[in-house]
């Protein structure tokens, strides 16, 4: 039997759910709908229906935060691509596809293309979708799974399902894609029965695949071989090719190959799926109180009705509200009515043109080596929470303009501080004067946390002189 590799594809930013969701940490590292983030939650669905290792590609300014979490959910990726640059699905889809030909796998094995910010709350029935998607597969079909629709949306593109395909039970010819209908046409689809909506997950013998994608879009094709032949690899990750990369069309993998392969096949499930769009969205599939509330954090909710009601920092607290969303976060809060909320995408808009870095900056800023977090700040001096992950150390390096005092407050840290090497166990501090070259590491097992204060007469984060890096960072 051939074997399926999960392909999970984690580009996007996820504007709709901010202010959560950021440039920086899109909605796809966050755990939106359960105990781990959603792109965690992908891939242990996928290792829970006997998978392969998955092979992700995702935007180089992640990648770090994704094998991170990876190792956390204890899933060992079987390659990190790296695009340099965004060119939709058709050239993720298809770097992962060549990279999967290049290690010398058999033609017949199967690409199963994941995005990593959709939830899925019935796991037996996707690893049921799957095994008859592979059936269809094996036949030389490209399959897309079609859901099963439970309302009119006009958010989602429709597929019409057409003859059973012999050979392969549940699984059918495509008849008709359609792009996202009107109110009206949604409805007519509903009533008629026969239509799915499009889930945007494909399975498909990766030879097949190419071949088709050679045929319909050979510029996709050809970028993504270059780029893959051309790769480099750095640490952990297989970074394509910049200028092969960026040569393909930016197109999706609809309209570069299954709208035009007369090979389009579609197997319609019942997931408890969503592609977990908006926040009424996480309204729709979260668990509602007695009076309709879905409430997470510190939440107080009174004469409150049908809300979203989320806190990541401090108590919430509401009174004679109904159908509304309300996120809260250290650096921003929004609220809107549940029926506009996927508006947000135009308030980052403004703030994007505003040059904020609410848009694009999240409170918890994440590097290679683990995260920070600003606690308080003002003229010449910055608080910070430095997390430093088993095994990791920030950059040797020093600062023209600022000391920092640190305080261990959890585990145990290795600190070089001029000649010096020193360890900070719990409540043990030391001083880094400005000037002064130093590195903070953990060589131990579990977390260090430090409380840092800056003091100086600037405190920008470029005020950093690297002088060797672990990451490959300047």
């Amino acid at each position: 039997m051939a074997t399926i590799h999960p392909v999970i594809l984690s580009g996007g930013s996820g504007t709709r759910l901010w202010p959560l969701s950021r440039e920086h940490f899109p909605k796809q590292l966050l755990p939106l709908a359960g105990e781990h983030s959603m792109i965690q939650e992908t891939a242990l669905r996928a290792r829970a229906a006997g998978l392969a290792a998955p092979i992700v590609v995702c935007n180089a300014e992640h990648r770090f935060a994704i094998a991170e979490q990876m190792r956390e959910a204890g899933i060992a990726p079987a390659a990190l691509l790296l695009e340099p640059a965004a060119r939709n699905t058709a050239a993720a889809v298809a770097a992962a596809a060549a990279h999967l030909a290049a290690t010398g796998a058999p033609a017949d094995d199967m690409l199963l293309v994941l995005p990593s910010d959709h939830v899925i709350l019935d796991h037996p029935a996707f690893a049921a979708a799957v095994a008859r998607a592979a059936a269809a597969a094996g036949l030389g079909r490209l399959v897309t799974f079609g859901i099963d629709p439970t309302a009119p949306e006009t958010g989602y593109g429709y597929i019409r399902q057409g003859a059973a395909l012999a050979g392969a039970p549940g699984a059918h010819d495509v008849a008709r894609f359609v792009e996202k209908p009107d109110l009206a046409t949604a409805r007519g689809y509903l009533a008629e029965g026969g239509w799915s909506w499009n889930s945007g997950m494909f399975l498909f013998a990766c030879g097949t695949f190419r071949a088709e994608l050679a045929r319909h879009a050979p510029g996709v094709a050809r970028a993504a071989d270059e780029a893959v032949a051309r790769a480099a690899r750095d640490l952990d990750f297989v970074r394509l090719d910049r200028e092969a990369f960026a040569a393909a069309p930016s197109i999706s993998i609809d309209y570069a190959v299954m709208e035009k392969t007369r090979l389009a096949a579609v197997v319609p499930a019942s997931l408890g799926w969503s592609d977990v769009g908006s926040w009424s969205a996480l309204w729709e599939i979260g668990a509602r109180d007695a009076d309709g509330n879905v409430a997470q954090g510190d939440v107080l909710a009174e004469r409150t009705r049908g809300s979203y009601l989320r806190a990541e920092h401090g108590l919430l607290a509401t009174v004679g509200i109904e159908d509304t969303i309300v996120v809260a976060l250290k650096d921003a809060v929004l609220v809107a009515s549940r029926d506009e909320a996927q508006h947000v995408k135009a308030i980052v808009d403004r703030l994007r043109k505003a040059g904020r870095a609410e848009a694009s900056m999240h409170p918890r800023v994440y590097r290679p080596w683990g995260s920070y977090e600003t606690v308080d700040r003002g003229e010449r001096f910055q608080v910070k929470r430095i997390i430093v992950n088993p095994g990791q150390r920030i950059s040797l390096q020093k600062h023209a303009r600022r000391a920092e005092h640190w305080v261990c407050v959890q585990g145990v840290a290795r600190v070089t501080r001029g000649e010096d090497v020193l360890v900070l166990r719990e409540n043990m501090s030391t001083y880094i004067p400005v000037g002064c070259v130093h590195r903070l590491e953990n060589p131990g097992s579990e977390p260090v946390h430090i409380v840092e204060v800056q003091s100086g007469d600037y405190l920008g984060e470029d005020d950093i002189v690297r002088i060797e890096d672990s990451y490959g960072r300047s």
